[in-house]
């Protein structure tokens, strides 16, 4: 067992009391009026503990702790220990565990996204995973990539994307879960649906599906048609990036942004 298959087999435990524990979680709420929960504090706590041991020279970048940053360091993890924490305080299964991983430049080379109850089956769950180096792997198994999305029909996104884009053109469908993980990844995962938006948000609700998306011939665009990229402000500041992000195909990408343009008030 290497390091990635220890760190994976944490990420697995940890989904699993995640989903032992969601039925009886209390909520409290953050100084910017997020919600929190002690499900959340605790699996962070346990990942970056073993990061640390498995990577002593690793950056580490998540939601729920503040820990010091080395620009020179060969890696960094970003954790969100449960993206979708509102929708999981309230039951729902459109929640994950979240990983990415980026290299001294920060650019994606790896994810772990453990999706235990927004699965494949009942029984399956959904855990994507992709070592730095490696073909990415859906529960174990070579994950096969469905590229035939050029045409947008169905866009993934947030609840609050209506504040930020002009929805005047668009006759297409809209699919919201609450975590953006998910409505970046599923565009790996359903077959209908054919891009995702982002709209502004931390760098740990998008590294995991980001490296995912470009492992399996993606793209993760600014609305411009600027990559996006991992800035001091994202990953030191911790701030949201500015703008507005659109997953897809090229081509898809091109047509999303025509038929969702930013609102001018934005």
């Amino acid at each position: 067992m290497d390091r990635y298959d220890r760190l994976a087999k944490c990420i697995e435990e940890m989904a699993d009391y995640a989903c032992e524990t969601q039925h009886e979680v209390v909520r409290t709420y953050k100084d910017d009026g997020s919600v929190l929960t002690n499900t959340d504090l605790y699996i962070s706590s346990t990942i970056c503990d073993v990061i640390r041991t498995l990577f002593p020279e690793a950056n580490i970048v998540t939601e729920e702790s503040l820990n010091e940053f080395d620009d020179h360091a060969e890696m960094t993890f970003v954790l969100d220990p449960i993206d979708g924490t509102d929708v999981y305080s309230q039951g729902s299964p459109a929640w994950c565990i979240s990983l990415g991983i980026l290299d001294r430049n920060h650019k994606c080379v790896g994810a772990m996204v453990n999706a235990p109850r927004f699965g494949l089956s009942r029984d399956q769950g959904l855990f994507f995973r992709q070592d730095p180096g490696k073909k990415v792997l859906l529960n174990g198994q070579i994950f096969k990539v469905d590229t035939d999305k050029d045409e947008p029909r169905q866009i993934a996104m947030g609840s609050n994307s209506p504040r930020h884009l002009d929805f005047s053109c668009f006759r297409g469908k809209i699919r919201c879960y609450g975590s953006n993980i998910l409505h970046m990844v599923s565009i790996l995962i359903h077959s209908h649906i054919q891009g995702a938006i982002a709209v502004p948000c931390f760098a740990w609700d998008m590294v995991g599906a980001h490296a995912l998306l470009e492992a399996c011939g993606f793209a993760v665009r600014y609305a411009d048609g600027r990559q996006f990229a991992y800035d001091h402000r994202l990953l030191v500041e911790r701030k949201p990036f500015k703008g507005i992000v659109i997953c897809g195909t090229e081509k898809g990408i091109e047509s999303i942004a025509k038929m969702l343009p930013p609102l001018e008030c934005d």
